[in-house]
């Protein structure tokens, strides 16, 4: 698994550390952060935020909280992201072959 490495929270300390990664294969995302404190996630997990999609957090899920003075880091994933998903389209375009010659 190959992690390119964002940014971290401009303002850590010696403990904590919110982090922004790009996992390269699959283009997500993919974030640490702060586990939100439990007035947040009972607010969340009480709400039907989707019409039709059931309230609450899955067990397989978690909610963390990024700070807002990292936004622009995760605007730098989110460009990173886009840019990894192009290079495996292109590599994907590029296993197609085409025969020799001209069209």
């Amino acid at each position: 698994m190959d992690l390119q490495f964002v940014g971290m929270d401009p303002n850590t300390g010696e403990e904590g550390s919110p982090t922004v990664w790009v996992e390269e294969e699959t283009a997500d995302l993919v974030l640490q952060g702060v586990t939100a404190e439990e007035v947040l996630r009972t607010h969340i997990h009480e709400i039907q935020w989707v019409p039709g999609h059931a309230p609450g957090i899955p067990a397989h899920e978690t909610v963390i909280r990024i700070p807002a003075r990292m936004v622009p880091i995760l605007r730098e994933a989110c460009n990173a992201a886009e840019r990894a998903q192009l290079r495996g389209a292109a590599g994907a375009d590029a296993d197609v072959s085409s025969p020799p010659g001209d069209a």
